[in-house]
């Protein structure tokens, strides 16, 4: 062969391969619990993770009628009962992703798996879903902080998918999304401008309905709303008690405390559950690094 020929077929190789995903061995799902799906030019793999935020569903305080349902759904789901996929919306940092993660941890032994997919990659439903549909385990496909405009690719796929009207998940795959938008889209003053009355009854305008039309394929709607300054101020008494619990001593969670705490909450513009442990974690090390000098 020319040399000037092989030359051109090793630089055309190498870019091939360039534009190929790397091999990945298949996941042993036995000791891997939670994978992430990895997009890579015309399509992606399944990557495990091998560590996971060691969360527990005790930790997530000021949320227990939230955990409630999303748990009891989750166990119907691995005890191979009816179960829904679940839209977990509302206010950042009050626990919805954090929920996903606790519930790993809690039923992982009971062969709870999870695959973490970005938004973006929801159209690559069948291909994960293809990689997993013979396992004998349960997997929440789990999309974080999802939102989308009407005409995106993987926002008609997750339709398909929840509504099952083209393309359905096998009975061994729920999916679980976040979103602080209720509907997942974004809403306009506009859009209520084709809303009509018809006996005394408001019917939405078609950019309403198709709005509403995705997030009401999700069988369970969880709300997670902002705390109280009372609410916020207990999650944090709260995690002061566990962190202090955690390094082996007590501090006095007083009148002064309490002032810092509603201070560093006015900064951030925030009283959620995110915010408390943040407070938490830097008033008690804080105390304890003081303590040692």
């Amino acid at each position: 062969m020319d040399e000037e020929l092989r030359d051109q077929l090793k630089r055309v190789l190498t870019s091939v391969e360039m534009l190929l995903p790397r091999p990945v061995p298949p996941i042993d799902w036995s000791a891997c619990h939670a994978a992430n799906w990895r997009r890579h030019s015309f399509s992606g793999c399944l990557e495990p993770v091998p560590e996971i935020e060691s969360i527990q569903m005790d930790d997530l305080l000021g949320i227990d009628k939230q955990k409630g349902a999303v748990e009891e759904n989750t166990r119907q789901f691995l005890a191979g009962l009816p179960a829904n996929n679940v839209l977990l919306w509302g206010t950042r940092g009050t626990g919805k992703s954090s929920l996903v993660r606790a519930l790993l941890h809690r039923y992982a032994p009971r062969g709870l798996r999870v695959i973490q997919v970005d938004k973006d990659d929801l159209i690559h439903l069948p291909d994960i879903v293809d990689a997993i549909k013979t396992e004998p385990y349960k997997y929440i496909i789990f999309s974080d902080d999802a939102s989308f405009e009407t005409g995106d690719s993987s926002y008609k796929m997750l339709k398909s998918a929840l509504d099952g009207s083209v393309y359905a998940p096998p009975d061994n795959v729920l999916i679980y999304v976040t979103s602080n938008r209720r509907h997942l889209l974004p809403e306009y003053e506009s859009d209520n401008r084709g809303a009509m009355l018809v006996n005394n009854e408001i019917h939405h305008g078609e950019a309403v309905e198709e709005k509403i039309s995705l997030s009401g394929r999700f069988g369970l709607w969880v709300g997670f709303h902002p705390f109280t300054q009372d609410q916020y101020l207990e999650v944090v008494a709260q995690w002061i008690d566990r962190l202090c619990t955690k390094n082996g001593t007590t501090l006095s969670w007083d009148k002064d405390a309490q002032d810092e705490a509603i201070l560093w909450s006015r900064k951030k513009g925030d009283w959620s559950g995110r915010i408390a442990y943040q407070f938490a974690s830097h008033w008690v090390g804080r105390k304890l690094l003081a303590q040692r000098s």
